[in-house]
């Protein structure tokens, strides 16, 4: 027997998140309203009976996490937004994906309260699931130590509604796959099995049994079938309170459940068709939706005393959790100070006051930037308790395992080189660098530590849109690229980025930081750990690179000048005739070509130019220092050459590449597609004339 409690209210409140859907969409003249018309009861459950949540406070820290993988179905979240009190107002939902509103046509992370992540992209929402499931153990290990699993105040479930489409999507199972491997026992995926996408029946493309996909990963999988094998339909929210209540008891697995619907049910003529998939509903059937349910035959006619029961519910449900939890968070707070105060600080988005002093110092000699971020890592693994993150298998080239701490994997999978404990920091993300990229925003969005994600360059193209989440969402993802250009040198040109770094600049929003040296890249960690509003992706050479002398009487400026995004290395004899601009692993070819000029009685200032964003940030009086506009300047970066006069303006040539790799030496490379600090003086000298 089922110990949930469902009124006839509760049923209404369903009917009305259904006729909410169905108007909002039908307001605007496009949308979505099938799926949140059939997923009503679903979600109404979750919000109203099952998830800690408080309307109040959407980002209490001990609520439940809920993500709407099929973002395409925001009517689903908004309508319990709207019900349950999280701010949304009626006139919102009239106002769905229009423009100014609360309410975009898929949710937006830090728009609308009560959304925890930016969903659309199909499949991405089940992989930031993945990583919110994850900030929740890693955040009890952090901040609570010492409580058991399952008694932390950090404690808590991730609930994610998902449909055929994110099923279809490779992301998905990348993601899922590595959630079995965590054992990850506070993730809920529930998969709304509708068989509807936009070019109708899912049998034309799509045949496979889900459910034993996620039985074969070692996820802990039910079914729920609201069509009784096709012959009725009975909506059985008890049976799936009580699957939900079952699958608590097992916390060493994720938690599959299938619930077989029919897309917009109970729409009188349109049930089960894929045009309520994308499509509003016409007046007609709606009229017949309302008619059916018991509803005035008017836009937006929804009970107001309703509204305010549901929301009286929510608002008691949350006093009752808090009594609950509150006492034993102060209670931990007292016995914790050093982990509360490590919290508060997180939360307030501060970095460690002491982060520069524990920045390493390279002495002058030669290192790659990728084995310069790694020691760069080790030294703050310390200082920044919050930092942790990994590579998809590439931890050795990557150089992302800070040294000393353990794995984040369940102790029985570890292996002779990586050991998994409470606390451990290195991610195993396999090879799955779709699922890492949304996995890795999901664990910022939860907001309670930072994470950087790693792989080469090249392969930053798998994992495109997640970049552009992050970017949207001002979510501070660090994204660790290494093997940056033709540097890669013998792999070849499937290896060899060309176009990639200039094509990520073109993205709004998303700090791009190519240091030029072992110094810089400390400065460019120090900078990235400062900023909490954007994305960064931290471009790093496989190569090694000489590490300046920036003592006082070198001629060369401080590597803390990186900070600025560009700025003056070394200074020209006289008043600059020209400047040369360096990033990367081009900063040495640039130092090198201002050196031939010089000799050849030209005064060439040099300029590193690190991060393009971070110098356009600057005061237009400080660039104009910088880069005086009467001056001509030449770009040195072994990528496409196309892009620089927007960046850096008309007078601006650049050396680069604008064709796929080879495979051969690195050093031959650059020097046979003529990467050079002699190409760099010949186009100097012409823009001089």
């Amino acid at each position: 027997m089922s110990n949930l409690t469902w009124s006839e209210q509760d049923a209404k409140a369903v009917d009305t998140a259904r006729v909410l859907a169905a108007d909002a969409v039908e307001k605007v003249g496009n949308g979505h309203p099938g799926t949140a018309i059939s997923l009503a009861p679903i979600a109404y459950l979750l919000y109203a009976k099952v998830m800690n949540v408080d309307p109040n406070e959407p980002r209490w820290l001990g609520r439940d996490r809920f993500v709407m993988s099929a973002g395409h179905s925001s009517m689903t979240q908004y309508a319990q937004l709207y019900l349950n009190g999280f701010g949304l107002e009626l006139n919102d939902i009239e106002s769905l994906r229009t423009w100014g509103s609360l309410t975009p046509g898929h949710p937006e992370f830090g728009l609308t309260k009560g959304i925890e992540c930016t969903t659309g992209p199909l499949g991405a929402g089940v992989a930031n699931s993945v990583g919110f499931a994850m900030s929740a153990r890693r955040s009890r290990e952090l901040y609570d130590p010492q409580a058991a699993p399952g008694e932390s105040v950090f404690d808590h479930n991730v609930f994610c509604i998902a449909g055929d489409g994110c099923m279809q999507e490779g992301v998905s199972g990348e993601a899922s796959s590595m959630a079995a491997t965590l054992d990850l026992g506070n993730l809920f995926l529930i998969y709304d099995d509708n068989r509807i996408s936009i070019e109708g029946d899912t049998k034309i493309a799509f045949s496979e049994d889900v459910q034993a996909r996620y039985d074969a990963y070692g996820w802990d999988t039910y079914h729920v079938d609201f069509t009784n094998g096709f012959t009725t339909y009975e909506e059985k929210v008890a049976e799936l309170y009580d699957v939900i209540e079952r699958a608590k008891q097992i916390t060493d697995k994720p938690h599959f459940i299938k619930v077989t619907t029919i897309i917009g049910w109970p729409l009188p003529n349109k049930a089960g068709d894929h045009s309520v998939h994308g499509s509003k509903l016409g007046a007609d059937e709606i009229s017949g939706l309302k008619a059916e349910l018991g509803f005035e035959d008017q836009p937006f006619a929804i009970d107001s005393e309703l509204v305010d029961w549901v929301r009286a519910n929510a608002v008691e449900r949350a006093k009752e959790l808090h009594a609950e939890w509150d006492p034993r968070y102060e209670a931990w707070r007292s016995a914790s100070p050093e982990h509360a105060e490590l919290l508060d600080r997180v939360l307030a988005k501060e970095a460690p006051a002491d982060l520069d002093a524990s920045l390493p110092v390279f002495e002058p000699g030669s290192m790659a930037t990728r084995a310069a971020s790694g020691k760069v890592l080790s030294a703050l693994a310390q200082p920044v308790p919050e930092l942790w993150g990994g590579s998809a298998d590439l931890a050795g080239s990557n150089n992302t395992t800070m040294a000393g701490v353990n794995s984040f994997i369940p102790s029985d999978r570890s292996s002779h080189e990586f050991t998994g404990a409470p606390g451990g920091r290195t991610l195993h993300f396999g090879i799955r660098e779709h699922a890492m990229g949304n996995i890795a925003n999901g664990i910022t969005m939860d907001g309670l530590t930072r994470v950087y994600c790693a792989t080469f360059l090249v392969f930053s193209d798998y994992m495109r849109t997640t970049p552009r989440l992050a970017a949207l969402s001002h979510a501070p993802t660090t994204f660790v690229w290494t093997h940056d250009s033709v540097g890669v040198g013998e792999d070849g040109p499937t290896h060899q980025p060309i176009e990639h770094v200039m094509s990520l600049r073109l993205m709004p929003n998303i700090d791009v930081v190519r240091p030029g040296d072992a110094n810089e890249t400390a400065w460019a960690w120090a900078q990235i750990l400062r900023t909490w509003n954007k994305p960064a992706a931290l471009i790093l050479s496989r190569q090694n690179l000489p590490i300046l002398d920036r003592s006082e009487d070198s001629g060369f400026a401080a590597a803390s000048n990186t900070t600025m995004g560009g700025y003056v290395l070394k200074e020209a004899s006289g008043d600059p005739q020209v400047v040369l601009v360096g990033t990367g692993s081009e900063l040495q070819v640039a130092v090198k070509a201002a050196e031939a000029l010089e000799a050849d009685g030209i005064a060439a200032r040099v300029v590193s130019m690190p991060c393009v964003e971070w110098f356009h940030a600057q005061s237009d009086d400080y660039q104009q220092q910088v880069l005086p506009a009467d001056v001509p300047r030449v770009v040195v970066e072994a990528g496409v050459p196309v892009g620089w006069k927007d960046l850096l303006g008309a007078n601006t040539e650049a050396v680069g590449i604008d064709h796929f790799g080879a495979s051969a030496d690195g050093a031959l490379l650059f020097e046979k597609f003529g990467v050079t600090a002699e190409a760099a003086v010949e186009k100097a000298k012409a823009l001089i004339g």
